[in-house]
């Protein structure tokens, strides 16, 4: 179970919001004091499942979380330093953490450290614009300036399309599927685990990968071992065509009487047994 507050990335938020048609110009700034309450707002807003207090005050201080806040500089009345958009992280040690069995490690470095990603999220007027990618960029670039940081992981629940397509494109790997991670409304949801292996520490292959493969090689393997039997099958029916006589029947009409009965091949399935994105 991890110590952090669970991780969410949701492609929801608030519809108080009205579109515009303007070009934004989007900065980036660490998140502060005065972000509080549009912080927790926006939380309410696009997450199912609620942060604490705490939560909250610990990104705003800049306690042992790391924040980027996503503004509009273009914004009219006052509003140019309005979040729009925010990510959250925090550091974790590599070997404390779930992902420490995929980790590369360099004992020269000595203590390595993973970042973990808390929460991301992108206002609705401001969506298919990039800024959540950004957003993640940013995440990366600091992990990436760290030299024991070894990467960057974060759960998606796992019916969040979009955010999985996003983290795909984006080069992040799809390790593990956790089933009933997120409780939310009384009811389970499982969640994948992506990671983003940075400073040489990709791990050759995750178990997924190793998983997929090896399904792979079997169904290779049935379909040449289905593909054989079928060329037996039919050259033993060619050569008993050949040793066959034409008989006359009773009512002295020619036929072919086989002596042996086609052999009848067995269908071979092969199931997977691994989830995967």
């Amino acid at each position: 179970m991890s110590r952090f507050p669970r991780g969410f990335v949701e492609n929801s938020s608030s519809k108080e919001e009205t579109k515009t048609a303007r070009r934004p110009s989007i900065c980036f700034r660490p998140i502060n004091p005065c972000d509080l309450e549009r912080l927790e707002q926006i939380h309410r807003d696009i997450f199912p499942i609620r942060y604490e207090s705490e939560f909250f005050q610990n990104v705003v201080n800049g306690g042992d979380i790391v924040s980027w806040a996503a503004v509009d500089r273009s914004r009219p009345d006052g509003h140019s330093e309005e979040l729009i958009g925010f990510v959250t992280a925090k550091i974790a040690l590599a070997k404390e953490s779930e992902i420490s069995d995929l980790i590369r490690y360099d004992s020269t470095k000595g203590e390595e450290t993973l970042v973990y990603i808390l929460t991301l999220g992108v206002v609705e007027t401001y969506r298919k614009r990039g800024i959540a990618k950004l957003l993640i960029n940013e995440v990366v670039k600091y992990a990436s300036s760290i030299p024991v940081c070894r990467g960057v992981y974060l759960h998606v629940i796992a019916h969040n399309n979009p955010a999985i397509r996003l983290y795909k494109r984006m080069s992040f790997r799809c390790v593990r599927r956790l089933h009933g991670f997120y409780l939310i409304n009384g009811q389970h949801f499982d969640s994948y685990l992506f990671v983003y292996f940075i400073n040489g520490s990709r791990s050759p292959c995750s178990p997924l990968y190793v998983q997929k493969h090896k399904d792979l090689a079997v169904l290779a393997l049935n379909y040449m071992r289905s593909g054989i039997k079928s060329v037996a099958s039919k050259l033993t029916i060619n050569h008993e065509e050949k040793g066959s006589k034409w008989l006359k029947s009773k009512d002295n009409t020619r036929c072919l009487l086989p002596t042996q009965t086609k052999r009848n091949l067995a269908s071979e399935r092969v199931s997977s047994g691994y989830d995967y994105v």
